[in-house]
């Protein structure tokens, strides 16, 4: 899919909008992407599970940290037949104590989904979860990310970062 029609799709359902905001990394923001706006969309998460669907060639799961991941890798999963796995951002302290929700991910290639990044540190703490359980991460796939470190900070983790849009592509539209 063109990013002009992701944009479109985007500013349409209401998943950027324009304010005053602070973000989960604690900076304040002029713009919001509210994926999850997007995500409840049925026509716009089939659309985002679509544009993803050309880079899971070869992975054995999908993987994605609650919430804001999990509509998207559950989608991505019903386009592609790959199992998922959500990951929580706390371990649970009853039940199993999971804190990988799904199958065994050892030695198992997982790719990452997100659906906004800044900095980085969602999917950096996913990442680590998931390497922790001796899963093989070497790729992450975002929808918007907003360029404000994220990518760096994967790559010093050795892993490629995907983004379908970067917020230079929508603020210029």
């Amino acid at each position: 899919m063109e990013k002009e029609t992701l944009i479109k799709l985007l500013k349409e359902c209401g998943a950027i909008q324009f304010g005053r905001f602070v973000l989960t990394s604690g900076a304040v923001s002029e713009y919001y992407i509210d994926i999850k706006k997007a995500s409840t969309a049925p026509n716009v998460l089939k659309k985002i599970a679509e544009a993803m669907t050309k880079y899971t060639q070869g992975y054995e799961l999908i993987a994605g940290m609650e919430l804001g991941a999990v509509p998207l890798i559950v989608a991505l999963s019903l386009e592609t037949g790959i199992p998922y796995v959500i990951i929580r951002k706390e371990k649970r302290e009853h039940g199993t104590g999971k804190q990988i929700e799904g199958g065994h991910v050892t030695n198992k290639r997982v790719l990452v989904i997100e659906d906004v990044t800044t900095s980085g540190g969602s999917v950096v703490k996913t990442i680590q979860i998931l390497r922790g359980q001796k899963a093989k991460v070497d790729e992450v796939i975002v929808v918007v990310d907003r360029e404000a470190g994220a990518e760096e900070k994967l790559q010093n983790l050795e892993v490629n970062f995907i983004p379908l849009l970067s917020v230079s592509d929508i603020l210029k539209k």
